[in-house]
């Protein structure tokens, strides 16, 4: 057993609701790698991003990072910077 592994089986003990709060992490993290390539693709630094949607740079960071949740209202707001609809970013 790897050490990962024995950690994740401590934090399923210890942890109440693990499983869920993980789960929700994992959703997190993917809407955030998606959000980063999606801009990535349009040629966009964070900062260009950031000023396309009135926001700093630190709000993109944090949300590509996946430390910040991103509301539906700056989520469709991503996509039309993208030229793309809402779902496309997050559901390919």
């Amino acid at each position: 057993m790897s050490d990962l592994d024995v950690l994740e089986k401590e934090l399923r003990r210890r942890v109440r609701n693990f499983d869920k709060k993980y789960s929700l992490a994992q959703a997190r993290l993917a809407v955030a790698l998606e959000i980063a390539k999606e801009r990535e693709r349009a040629g966009l630094s964070q900062k260009e991003l950031a000023a396309k949607l009135k926001t700093t740079q630190s709000v993109i960071s944090r949300i590509e990072s996946g430390r910040q949740n991103v509301s539906l209202e700056l989520l469709q707001r991503m996509a039309e910077a993208f030229g793309k609809r809402r779902a496309e970013v997050v559901f390919r």
